[in-house]
């Protein structure tokens, strides 16, 4: 999804909340063993160009592709570190959590969006489907600038190899 420069850059005084639009593409049948495949094809900031109502923006047939505006992304003091390890992974994204409809396997949605590393994993280990989208310059900047203010690594202590520890101390 592409869109106007103007409404994809954050205001002035960052908020601890935005909004995003994700958008979910749908094949149909896309091998024998599939009757549907589902794909995160993009997030982007949502300052309500996109309305207020999930929609269908296409549909061939085979390929499909799905709107869903308006999801909150908030950046919480508890998941700083998880903001951290994102933005130190080399390749920032946005986690997306999304579901299939268990009575319409045809319908998928977007749950939760987040920045949090740490989140995303929980999420996985819980079983539920996360996929991930890069994250734009401006948004990047935001979680830094954010996390900067609010987290600070533990420092890292250097652990001496066990055989300079005496044995009554080792662990």
């Amino acid at each position: 999804m592409r869109t106007d420069p103007e409404h994809t850059a954050l205001p002035p005084t960052p908020p601890t909340q935005i909004r995003v639009a994700v958008v979910i593409d749908r094949q149909h049948q896309p091998s024998r063993w599939e009757d549907w495949r589902f794909t995160l094809a993009d997030v982007a900031l949502d300052d309500g160009q996109y309305g207020d109502t999930p929609r269908l923006l296409r549909d061939d047939g085979k390929a499909a592709q799905f709107l869903f505006p308006g999801l909150p992304v908030e950046l919480r003091r508890d998941e700083g570190e998880g903001y951290f390890l994102n933005l130190t992974s080399g390749a920032p994204v946005w986690f997306v959590m999304w579901r299939i409809d268990e009575d319409d396997p045809s319908r998928a949605w977007p749950e939760r969006v987040t920045l949090s590393y740490n989140e995303a994993g929980r999420l996985l280990d819980a079983q539920e489907r996360v996929d991930n989208r890069p994250l734009p310059a401006e948004v990047r900047d935001w979680l830094q600038a954010y996390t900067d203010a609010h987290y600070r690594p533990e420092p890292k202590k250097r652990r001496r190899p066990v055989s300079f520890v005496a044995p009554d101390q080792r662990d």
